[in-house]
């Protein structure tokens, strides 16, 4: 396999750990194949993917609509099982795991921050970071809401309901509700979709202060080259496969990329 640092191509090891990364990376996958419908009606959304994200690292996938990123995403997050193939989260295969065990696993151990937020309109800002908490059976303390929230930014719109903030302070809001369970990984799915330029690299710089400041592990799905250009590395994908990976680019290397994905 292929990547690139400055535009030049470098060899990638099978499990798509480029070298200098951490052996024990916090999210694996081992020939992951997921495959849609039965028969002459089936789809093949991955086929045979093996990578690994380093802890304490922010990565990017990125590839033309339909070339599995959201099912890379969904799998290696616990969200949808594999056809085939392993996924470990840290030391913990997920295929073992009963629905129950994987819900609890997610809730505990996986942050989730996505393009519609998703956060409960009726709940305050500090109602919905603590969510989390109150799903797992735990009282949220208020200093470690009001820590998590002012981390963001927010600190002083706790009172605050979602139709009270503008479309970043609401993905900020969605963010620090990731966080609030000490995540070991954080999976983001087109988190600035919905914003504007502005607002978006906000959103951006701060996903990637929490993997330089806090050591948090970050995997995003993205379409903007300039997003992606906020990762350590940018995964590309086509027809269900790993077409190669951008070590640190810059948004011009990701668009030229892309545009050969393409084509």
């Amino acid at each position: 396999m292929l990547a690139s640092r400055n535009g030049k191509l470098l060899k990638v090891p099978a499990n798509g750990v480029a070298a200098g990364a951490a052996t024990a990376p916090a999210v694996a996958l081992r020939d992951v194949r997921k495959v849609h419908g039965e028969g002459d009606a089936a789809v093949v959304a991955l086929d045979a993917i093996s990578v690994g994200f380093a802890r304490g690292s922010f990565t990017a996938i990125m590839g033309p609509s339909g070339s599995g990123k959201s099912t890379l995403l969904h799998v290696a997050a616990g969200l949808d099982r594999p056809t085939s193939g392993s996924v470990a989260l840290g030391d913990t295969e997920l295929a073992g795991l009963s629905e129950r065990r994987l819900t609890i696993l997610r809730r505990e151990r996986i942050g989730f921050v996505f393009q519609a937020f998703n956060l409960m309109p009726s709940l305050t800002v500090t109602q919905n970071i603590g969510l989390p908490l109150r799903l797992d059976g735990r009282r949220p303390r208020r200093s470690e809401v009001r820590e998590v929230a002012a981390r963001v930014g927010l600190d002083q719109r706790l009172r605050h309901r979602p139709c009270q903030l503008s479309g970043g302070q609401q993905q900020r809001v969605a963010i620090a509700r990731a966080l609030v369970t000490r995540p070991e990984v954080v999976f983001a799915d087109e988190p600035t979709g919905a914003l504007d330029t502005r607002t978006g690299r906000g959103v951006l710089a701060l996903l990637r202060e929490v993997v330089d400041a806090d050591g948090h592990t970050v995997v995003m799905v993205t379409h903007d080259p300039v997003a992606a250009a906020h990762a350590d590395r940018v995964i590309l994908l086509a027809d269900g496969q790993i077409a190669g990976m951008l070590e640190a680019p810059d948004a011009d290397e990701v668009a030229e990329q892309l545009a050969h994905l393409g084509s």
